[in-house]
Order: C-alpha cells, then structure tokens, then sequence
C-alpha cells in the first residue's frame, strides 16, 4: 500500500489577465532567483495565492519541499463545505477529547503522550470553547467559506477545470436521535442564521435519495450550497495555471534558513539555492510552526492528522457526499474513485498510519453502507491539518517582520477556504479593497 507523507500547503484564483499593482511595488533590479512575492508551500492555499497575485501583475515563485498538493491537499475528501462553519471549539468538546486518550479508535483522539506546545494549544483551545468564542469564529468561518465557494464554483466552470466538481451538496446521515437533536441545536440553527441553507430530511427521504444506504436511517441534513471535486486533479489543474500564467514552481525546495537584516526578510535558503521576495508568503499548512519558529514567531497551532482510505469505486456508491455523522466518516465518491475519510488525531508531529484509526473509518463506512469500500484499494494516506487555536484561519501581514505576510491555519476546511484566502492576500499585497473584512483572520491577534 502506497503511504504519502503529507508536506507543506493546504486553491483558487481569478481570471488570467494581468493589472497594473503588485509588480510596480519593486523598481530593483531583477535577477533569477528575486520574485515579487514568494510564496513558501505549494498546497492548494499556496497555489490559489500564487494565482491571484499574478492576476495582479506580480512576478510569482512558490517554494515547495515535495510536489504541488502533496499534502493535506491530496487525501482530503475534496468537499467544498459552507456548512462547516461551526468550529469545533464550543462547550463539552474539551472533555469529549479527554475522554478519548482512552480510546484509540475515537473519531476525535488525543494522544497521552506528553508534549508541551500541545499542552500548551490544548490550553488556548479550551479557552475557546465557549459561546462567545463560538459564535465569533463561525462568523468568521462563514464569511470565508461563502465567499470562497462562490469563487471556486464561478473560477472552475469559467476554466474548465478537470476535477470531477459536482454541485450536489454534502448530507448528513443519522441513524441515532441523540447526534441528530445535537446537530439541530447546535448546527442547523446556528447556519441558518449565517444565511447558509440546510433542508431537513425524515429518514425514509434519506433512504430514497441514496440507495447506497443501508437501512435504519433516522433522519438527515442535506446541505445543498456545498459542493465536492477531487483534490489531488484540482491542485494539479492550480498548479498548471500557475506555470501557464508565468509563475514559477520550485519542487523539492526544503526550506532551511531565513536571513533578514533588521525587520525584513531579505533571504530565504533551501536545499535548492537560495531565494528572496519583495514580500514573502507563509503558507506552509501544519509546517507553519515548525518554519515560524525559525522566524522568532511561536504560531498557536497544532497538526490535526486525519486519514482517508481511497478506492475504486463500488457499483453501489452514493450519489452524495456524505457524513455518516454518528461514526464521523465522511464518503465522496467521484467517477473516478471513491473515498473514505475524516477523524481527528491530535498527536503532535507524530508520521506514519495509525492502523487502529483506518480500520475504524472501515467499520464506520461498513455500519451505513451496502457497500462501504470498493473492489481495489488505491491509496491508505495520512496528513496533518493546521489546526489554530480558535479555529480561524491566520490569514495577513505580520506585526513583526515588514515584508512577510502570512495565509495558513485552515484546520480542516483549506480547500473550502483557500480561493478566498488568495484572494484576499492578493487585496492586502496590492493595497485594493479585499471583499470581505479582513480583520478576523489577522495575525496581530496573536502578535505575529
């Protein structure tokens, strides 16, 4: 079985043409390796970045350690989700996470094992978890995930982009009461408020509309603004348009050092040479941290590992994704493939497949479907989500360093998020109106 190790990134852009804006902002000398802006992580963040900053007219290069996307934008499960906007952080999550270090299979897991930036960012989340908190993030959260399913839906019809994007929402499946009353509480009502639509579903409905089902359905929650593509053909699509558009992508870049000179990045060294930017991009994804640190910044942020199990697809697949949501697994299927994912694993910088953890997505898929996995296993891959401590993504310039900005954070929702995210960097780095407020994601929150 092929295992990938996840590397840095999370992607969407705007129209080719090229403006007047952040190229004008350097009058220096231009040589090789100088860029307008230098985006460190090639995932779908990082990309999505790249392409709507030359859409500004700026000189781009990405500086990524493995291929574009060959991380947590590869194994997702490629659901585009306004429907996620409610954060996990919110009262009672706390003690559900440490109940799990009992239990290894938990759809939500904390590892016992001592680490002291963990203890730390467990710290800081639970003082997130209230309604105050809860309430702030989901509107940030919305804002985001609304405007960048807007972007992708109008950017992929307009390109023709070639990854299986289907606009058919995501349904939450429940086959016990207690789930579903919680999530109608706590979920539904707090999303219809935000403006994002849930149509509620009696169970025989539920069984209608997915004959994948097994049955004993109670009940579901249809999502019909969300949408699904397959990750991996996206980021791969971003990262064409990137190099078509005159971008450039440095594969096998491992980041090694920053040299600066007072508060300015004035270098960055790699395994590959070394490169410099007008304005340096941090979009490392769950490495933000770890390269943070190299900078003086102690970003509050934790890798979440999730897991996904990807195979041929069954002759019986759903034609939804879905959220078998009383065992936590989400299932996508696309005419290409089919795949199991979701869990969260918090266990530090930990690498390798936790078997206990995939064989509970297969006994999760198994408790709702008639044909839970498909008749050839392609892939059993694990990643790390960058988790931030009140689940709000990290998203403009630094308080400390003069020309670095920063777009990662996105936990669990970096495709949902990331045409936005571009987007948005690319407003903040040309000095334009960005299209939503900015000030929720700023790093000056934590002082970064």
């Amino acid at each position: 079985m092929q295992e990938i190790l996840a590397g840095p990134g999370s992607g969407l852009a705007g129209p080719g043409c090229r403006e007047r804006g952040l190229a004008d902002r350097y009058n220096g000398p231009m040589d090789a390796s100088h860029s307008d802006v230098l985006i460190l992580g090639g995932g779908v963040v990082g990309l999505s970045c790249a392409l709507y900053a030359l859409q500004h007219g700026a000189h781009v290069r990405v500086l990524e350690q493995g291929t574009p996307g060959c991380g947590s934008s590869h194994g997702n499960c490629g659901t585009i989700t306004p429907s996620h906007a409610a954060p996990l952080a919110m009262p009672g999550t706390l003690a559900i996470a440490l109940r799990s270090v009992f239990r290894a299979d938990a759809p939500l897991y904390l590892n016992p094992r001592l680490d002291g930036a963990r203890l730390r960012w467990l710290l800081g989340f639970a003082r997130h978890c209230n309604w105050q908190d809860f309430e702030r993030a989901a509107q940030a959260r919305a804002a985001i995930l609304l405007r960048s399913r807007q972007l992708i839906g109008e950017w992929i019809g307009r390109e023709k982009l070639d990854c299986e994007f289907v606009e058919s929402g995501v349904m939450y499946v429940y086959r016990q009461p207690g789930p579903m009353v919680a999530d109608e509480h706590h979920h539904t009502t707090l999303l219809e408020r935000l403006g994002i639509p849930v149509q509620r579903l009696r169970g025989d409905e539920v069984e209608a509309m997915e004959p994948a089902l097994k049955p004993g359905v109670k009940g579901g929650l249809l999502h019909p603004g969300d949408a699904r593509l397959r990750p991996d053909r996206y980021v791969a699509e971003l990262a064409r348009l990137v190099r078509e558009r005159g971008g450039v992508i440095e594969t096998g870049a491992r980041i090694e050092r920053f040299d600066t000179e007072g508060r300015r990045i004035v270098r960055v060294g790699t395994n590959r040479g070394d490169f410099a930017g007008d304005r340096v991009l941090l979009a490392l994804g769950a490495w933000s941290p770890l390269l943070g640190s190299k900078l003086g910044l102690r970003l509050p942020m934790q890798p979440g590992k999730g897991y996904s199990l990807t195979y041929t697809r069954p002759s019986l697949a759903p034609r939804n994704a879905l959220v078998l949501r009383d065992v936590s697994v989400c299932v996508t299927t696309w005419d290409s493939g089919f795949r199991l994912g979701s869990t969260m694993e918090f266990s530090g910088y930990a690498e390798g497949l936790n078997r206990t953890r995939i064989d509970a997505l297969r006994r999760g898929a198994a408790e709702g479907l008639r044909e839970p996995e498909g008749p050839r296993l392609q892939e059993e891959w694990w990643g790390w989500r960058p988790m931030s401590v009140d689940e709000v993504p990290i998203i403009g310039p630094s308080t400390r360093w003069s020309n670095l900005h920063l777009a990662t954070a996105h936990g669990m929702l970096g495709v949902s998020m990331s045409a936005a995210t571009g987007e948005l960097v690319a407003a903040q780095l040309s000095g334009t109106t960005p299209a939503f407020d900015p000030a929720p994601y700023a790093p000056a929150r934590f002082g970064l």
